[in-house]
């Protein structure tokens, strides 16, 4: 053999590694429930660590002053007779859809609050940071058969962040929208007015504790059901959503208004987060906590494992659609990146945190 042809291969070889080369995706993850039916893994309920609100603008501010009380209506008169239709359209001011807010007001909070984090600013090297609706979709996942998902993925001084991305279908689907489901949650905000004048999530004075998350109460709405089928239908597929979406943080109630087809609230019916399981638990086409949880932490796994490179502008992108895996590929910068260019510096700064928090864009 010529080892001078053996020498030009190994530094032919070298000079083809380009320096930015995207890692190879990893392999798929499985969704299948069957395979997460274990037992339910150890979650420790979440402890509060601050707040933040949005105003009528969706403009960030880092306090409480969105929150607001519950307020139900006396439990011995009539029914409450909500008119969930009081005010549309003239009164409706839906957010910009087209404004992709993805995790910026997160970001704000964080960047407000480096440093005093308990502890230190090391902390978030070891944390995942996203909302909870997103975690609530990988919940969800194992028996979804409808809406598939996307979530954007990048490490960043150790700290993986999950931002999620619009499918193609979400995205036709939302400006294919037709004007009875804008009207639907138009109902859903009305119904949060009638109950406490403020967001979905509100505190409960008359609560056992008033330490949060367990003073919380989350308010939704649902249309009445008549049949032992509608219910089965309900309770199989919209309180999962609902017990994913609170028991990840802790909120103990979910409080729903059941209304009627003319638009108004005929009952309301109060759902112990904790409890909603036994509505199907004996229901073979039902599903299972267990499961759910397993297949969440199984993901995070999954991604931990995958985005192991730290850097902002590289992005994992996970997908899935309902009956497949869970497939990743590998983008860099636009459209995928997330991570804003005023967080990234905030953050490399030395500084244990910044003079002003900016406003997202």
């Amino acid at each position: 053999m010529d080892p001078r042809g053996t020498k030009r291969g190994a530094e032919k070889t070298e000079v083809a590694e380009p320096r930015n080369k995207l890692p190879r995706p990893a392999p798929s993850l499985p969704t299948d429930p069957a395979l997460y039916s274990g037992p339910f893994p150890f979650y420790r309920r979440p402890s509060e660590l601050g707040c933040f609100s949005l105003d009528a603008q969706r403009q960030y501010h880092g306090d409480a002053r969105a929150l607001r009380y519950y307020s139900p209506p006396p439990t011995n008169g009539p029914g409450p007779n909500f008119d969930l239709r009081d005010g549309y359209p003239d009164r409706y001011q839906p957010r910009d859809e087209e404004v992709q807010e993805r995790l910026d007001h997160l970001l704000c909070w964080l960047l407000e609050h480096r440093g005093r984090l308990e502890g230190g600013p090391g902390w978030l090297a070891e944390a995942i940071v996203t909302w909870r609706g997103h975690l609530t979709k990988l919940l969800t996942t194992p028996y979804e058969r409808q809406e598939g998902w996307q979530l954007a993925a990048s490490r960043f001084q150790g700290t993986l962040y999950l931002s999620e991305v619009e499918t193609p279908n979400a995205r036709a689907q939302r400006l294919a929208r037709p004007p009875l489901l804008r009207e639907l949650m138009y109902m859903g905000y009305k119904f949060e007015q009638y109950m406490c004048a403020g967001e979905v999530d509100c505190t409960d004075p008359q609560a056992p504790s008033t330490q949060p998350p367990t003073c919380y109460v989350e308010l939704k709405t649902s249309k009445e059901m008549h049949s032992p089928g509608q219910w089965r239908s309900f309770y199989r597929h919209k309180l999962l959503k609902w017990w994913a979406q609170s028991f990840l943080p802790g909120v103990p109630n979910v409080v729903a208004g059941f209304r009627n087809p003319d638009g108004f609230v005929s009952s309301l019916k109060t759902f112990p987060t904790m409890k909603m399981f036994e509505y199907v638990r004996n229901d073979r086409d039902g599903w299972n906590p267990s499961v759910c949880m397993n297949f969440c932490a199984a993901f995070l796994s999954f991604a931990q494992s995958t985005v192991v490179q730290d850097d902002p502008r590289l992005v994992h992108l996970f997908s899935w659609e309902p009956g497949g895996p869970v497939t990743v590929s590998v983008h860099r910068d636009a459209p995928y990146a997330f991570l804003p260019i005023w967080y990234v510096e905030a953050m490399t700064q030395d500084l244990p945190s910044p003079p002003k928090t900016p406003s997202p864009k």
